[in-house]
């Protein structure tokens, strides 16, 4: 009789104690499993030429170096268009030199011709005037044929006046003025020659950093417009987990602080990563409260997380798992 007492009492004692314990189980917090992805920084070769690609020396999955060849762009346009600047960086500096050395040796004796000339002119009528005017004060010419010699002898002096100021001109040259402007037209065309040099670099474009190809968007024989990304190349030595937080849970996520993951896509292994970036998303990612006056709108927060050490065979876009 007492044994079975003493079954029922332990029997009774182990259901109270099976209940406690689901209950107290029951009511504890439940870990919270977080999901991220991998992601990684990309860098995007493009040309500033528009053309046709005439070759393309790399394709998806091949790792290339900084400074390796990636692409051509045939362009007749900009060849031409460089054509177009040498003949008139030719013709500004003949127009420079043509001002800086000033009128031919030709031209200027024969404007000095031109002003010998207008000076016997201006003699000759001034020996005339003098013979006329004293026949009008004897009183054998009219008045009339006085003032004509007259008005012809002040005409040759402003003609040889005239005549020595282009002699002049022609021995001193072009003004500074126009020997400046000259200079700067050649000085701009020069620059036009430098611009499309520089264009003409950009047909043959090589990488600017290491990394693999990710993505080719145009082919050979494709017409490409200008900055158009036409390979992408993505560096998996600089990746990140990204995670999606809600504001209440940020206290977890100080900056600085290291988490243990796991990467599906690598196995059961578990990694560490840092904190290292946070910032707020838009208002697109906003957790609404389901019922108003309980609870409040919680915005969300964009979380990056880089490795503590290299991770091999890596990938952008793999799953993350992280529980708090």
């Amino acid at each position: 009789m007492n044994k079975i007492l003493i079954f029922i009492i332990a029997l009774i004692a182990a259901i109270i104690l099976w209940v406690g314990t689901t209950f107290y189980q029951a009511y504890q917090p439940k870990p919270l499993n977080i999901q991220g992805e991998i992601d990684a920084q990309s860098y995007n070769i493009s040309s500033k030429v528009a053309g046709r690609i005439s070759k393309i020396a790399v394709k998806k999955g091949d790792i290339v170096k900084k400074g390796d060849y990636i692409f051509s762009i045939r362009s007749d346009e900009v060849k031409a268009k460089l054509k177009q600047a040498i003949a008139s960086k030719d013709v500004a500096e003949a127009i420079k030199n043509k001002a800086d050395k000033g009128a031919r040796v030709q031209e200027i004796a024969a404007s000095k011709s031109q002003y010998k000339k207008a000076l016997v002119a201006e003699k000759l009528m001034s020996t005339t005037y003098k013979r006329i005017k004293k026949l009008y004060e004897e009183g054998v010419i009219s008045q009339q044929k006085h003032d004509e010699v007259y008005a012809k002898l002040e005409a040759s002096k402003y003609t040889s006046s005239s005549a020595k100021q282009l002699y002049l001109m022609s021995k001193v040259g072009a003004r500074v003025e126009d020997k400046n402007a000259a200079r700067a037209k050649e000085e701009v065309y020069a620059g036009k020659i430098d611009e499309v040099e520089a264009y003409i670099k950009e047909l043959d474009i090589y990488s600017f950093q290491k990394g693999e190809v990710t993505s080719v968007l145009i082919q050979e024989g494709e017409l490409s417009p200008s900055g158009f990304p036409i390979v992408t190349l993505t560096d998996m030595n600089n990746s990140w987990a990204k995670f999606t937080i809600r504001e209440d849970l940020l206290p977890s996520f100080k900056k600085g602080t290291i988490f243990k993951v796991k990467i599906p896509g690598l196995g059961n292994d578990s990694y560490e990563y840092k904190v290292s970036f946070i910032s707020v998303m838009g208002n697109f990612a906003i957790w609404k409260a389901s019922q108003a006056g309980k609870g409040f709108d919680m915005k969300s927060f964009e979380v990056h997380m880089h490795p503590i050490n290299k991770i091999k065979d890596l990938r952008v876009g793999m799953s993350v798992l992280l529980v708090l």
